[in-house]
């Protein structure tokens, strides 16, 4: 006797649903809808996984499917939703393309919290943040992940300092020299921050008004020079590493 094919199937498509999922059945409509019936051309009796970032990952089964809608039936939770490493990523806004990059980034290495910081230099000084977290929902669909980072406002960088938690640690990456990042991360646990500058980075002001916080520790990447996007994605890796996720 053959194996019994693995049930849902490793192929099963995922959809992130922007509401609050629970057993029964729910009409998809819109893109959803277009990407599940054109794309993955489902069709009746096939498997879905649907996520809201809430209640965590869900086995549907389709019970109809139209042509620019379907009932799915949900019949199973499979996974509550992951707690995310307490990690905040502030970072100043780069050009289209790369800060699509970072925000993606972030869903996948596991952050918190996606902060965009308005810095002098910053050559950005307006995001699309729909453009954003469709970045990083089209990330978690795709690496299986049931938690999004919350994506805030971006906020000047004095209001950032002014408005510190006590409690968190703040790293920021000073291309003038600081702590190697992993023995300054490892010496500080507990919530912390991961600040980027721009790809100017940050003018003598800044980085003296930076410093000034008591959470503040500057820290260096490395003896290369790297992008803003680059800097920001090694920066989590490192304290991602140090704090045990990895």
């Amino acid at each position: 006797m053959g194996a019994v094919p693995a049930w849902p199937p490793q192929s099963t498509p995922r959809l992130f649903v922007d509401d609050l999922l629970q057993p029964g059945e729910r009409r998809i409509e819109g893109p959803a809808a277009h990407y599940l019936l054109s794309v993955m051309r489902l069709k009746s009796g096939d498997p879905v996984k649907l996520f809201d970032d809430r209640t965590g990952e869900w086995l549907a089964v389709v019970r109809a499917a139209g042509k620019r809608d379907l009932t799915v039936e949900l019949t199973e939770r499979l996974h509550g939703r992951e707690a995310a490493p307490d990690l905040w990523l502030c970072a100043a806004p780069l050009k289209k393309g790369r800060i699509d990059w970072v925000a993606e980034k972030a869903c996948e290495l596991g952050v918190a919290r996606l902060q965009p910081v308005l810095t002098r230099r910053a050559v950005v000084d307006k995001l699309n943040l729909d453009r954003l977290r469709a970045h990083m929902v089209e990330a978690a669909e795709q690496c299986g992940r049931t938690a999004l980072p919350e994506l805030t406002e971006p906020v000047k960088l004095p209001a950032l300092l002014r408005d510190w938690p006590a409690e968190r640690a703040l790293f920021f990456a000073d291309e003038t020299g600081g702590e190697p990042a992993a023995a300054a991360m490892r010496a500080r646990s507990g919530p912390a921050a991961v600040l980027i500058g721009p790809e100017g980075g940050f003018d003598d002001a800044e980085r003296e008004a930076i410093r000034a916080l008591p959470q503040a520790v500057g820290i260096g990447l490395g003896p290369r020079i790297l992008r803003a996007d680059t800097a920001a994605a090694a920066a989590v890796s490192i304290w991602m590493i140090v704090a045990g996720d990895w």
